[in-house]
């Protein structure tokens, strides 16, 4: 397991899906997760993106589980044949998958008379000994099985599914952050970013350079569990910023 779970709970994204990789579809999963999981304290530490080949989703999973406390994986539950995660996920724990009881009668009371049929079916296939993760929105769940989560790459699913994890999991330090504005370049204050990065080693501090219409300018982002370091770490910020003759935007916490 990975060091920092003695401190903070941890966690990897596993993105699965051609049509990512493609450029077809845009993954905004990503971005809401790691947003979810920072407001509980939980650091997303890696995220990576496999094509729906089994082999791929294996390795990638068992590597992530493995090093990190939570594993949520997004993508490749639904009905057609190219959804192969629950077969993935029973083949990286080395169990078996059949059709979950429960999943079967919430899916077969959504559907009419005939309508649920076996493709359709195929979305009640849990791999043994996962407890079902409820989905509020199209019926057909997603599951828990040991420290990894998987769920639907549709994000509106996705959303409600992480909503039912939730409760689920243990929570570290909420991270909160704060955020300078300047219109400088960022390689003259570079050095200065350094001293303070060295001053501060609980807080990550992050330069982002900007271009826009109007100009260019970097954002400096400095996150943290403690808010009052990070009001100091941004106001040392601003006081390099304007060492330089350059006034900064405010700080938004």
């Amino acid at each position: 397991m990975d060091e920092r779970q003695n401190s903070s709970p941890t966690a990897a994204i596993l993105v699965i899906g051609d049509e990512i990789l493609s450029g077809r579809t845009q993954d905004t999963n990503t971005n809401y997760i790691a947003r979810f999981l920072g407001a509980l304290g939980i650091d997303l530490s890696e995220a990576r993106v496999v094509p729906d080949v089994q082999e791929e989703i294996v390795a990638a999973l068992n590597a992530l589980r493995a090093r990190y406390t939570y594993v949520f994986t997004t993508g490749g539950i639904g009905p057609t044949h190219d959804d192969i995660t629950a077969d993935a996920v029973a083949a990286a724990f080395g169990v078996g998958i059949d059709y979950h009881p429960e999943a079967l009668a919430l899916l077969g009371a959504r559907y009419k008379p005939g309508e649920f049929n076996e493709m359709r079916k195929r979305m009640t296939r849990i791999p043994d000994g996962a407890s079902l993760v409820k989905n509020s929105v199209s019926t057909a769940p997603g599951f828990q099985i040991e420290n990894v989560f998987v769920m639907a790459g549709v994000p509106m699913i996705m959303r409600a599914m992480l909503e039912e994890i939730a409760p689920r999991l243990a929570r570290g330090a909420p991270v909160h952050s704060a955020t300078v504005e300047a219109r400088i370049a960022e390689g003259r204050i570079a050095a200065s970013l350094a001293r303070i990065q060295e001053g501060h080693k609980n807080v990550a501090l992050g330069s982002y350079p900007f271009y826009r219409e109007d100009g260019s300018g970097v954002q400096l982002v400095v996150r943290g569990s403690d808010e009052a370091e990070i009001a100091a770490v941004a106001g040392e910020i601003e006081a390099a910023v304007r060492a330089e003759g350059i006034e900064p935007a405010r700080i938004y916490l």
